[in-house]
């Protein structure tokens, strides 16, 4: 089981962080002699590695609106591939299907018209794609994924898949899009480009920006050992 706290604060500063003199983790306030530590600049992992090994007692952040919620102390190790890794893995498999798409080539090649074949395939809609939105391993239920230059798409279900309405063929592009979140384009390269697409949250959308003494609540935490 995880162990979870919840961050708020109680009582939001007046305090001008702008104003501020710079330190390594954020800013030094006069009034109250503290430093105060910009989260805004960090994801959360990094958060919950603050609050989980540094003394945070009496600690003053600077945080998105957005940021102050629920963490899980343990992250998950064996979920969802994250963005980076799913990058890699949709690298293998063109790396494959290309390898598979040149052994096919040599051998329509020697017929006579092994070159209209291959021309006629790269256009053929016959791509089926299904796929997965998330953002931090949280499905995006109400997601929109459509094709580039049509109006064709579909939404996310409540668990952030879909199965795009239409085949699809190589090189389309499919436009993913999330209020609050960093639009994503994917290339369609085989049935599995969409499989996993983590959205970012868009920052210059977040205009609520919160400081303040940070009360650090915890939320659960397992009896088991």
């Amino acid at each position: 089981m995880k162990n979870q706290f919840n961050l708020n604060i109680k009582t939001p500063c007046s305090e001008k962080f702008d104003q501020f003199s710079p330190t390594s983790n954020g800013g030094f306030c006069g009034s109250c002699k503290k430093e105060v530590i910009d989260f805004t600049k960090m994801n959360t992992q990094e958060i919950i590695t603050f609050f989980k090994n540094k003394e945070t007692q009496n600690t003053c952040g600077r945080f998105n609106n957005n940021q102050l919620k629920i963490y899980n102390q343990k992250t998950p190790e064996n979920h969802k591939l994250n963005f980076l890794s799913g990058i890699a893995i949709a690298c293998l498999a063109l790396f494959s299907s290309i390898t598979a798409q040149a052994q096919e080539v040599k051998k329509t090649m020697t017929s006579t018209d092994g070159a209209s074949k291959i021309e006629a395939n790269k256009s053929e809609k016959n791509i089926i794609v299904k796929g997965n939105v998330s953002e931090n391993n949280q499905p995006l239920p109400g997601a929109n994924v459509i094709l580039q230059g049509s109006t064709i798409g579909i939404a996310t279900d409540f668990d952030g898949n879909f199965e795009f309405p239409e085949k699809l063929k190589k090189g389309d592009v499919l436009i993913i899009s999330y209020i609050g979140f960093e639009a994503q384009k994917v290339v369609i390269e085989n049935n599995k480009s969409a499989a996993e697409i983590d959205l970012k949250i868009d920052m210059e959308m977040t205009s609520c920006v919160i400081m303040g003494e940070v009360a650090v609540t915890k939320v659960y935490q397992s009896k088991r050992n």
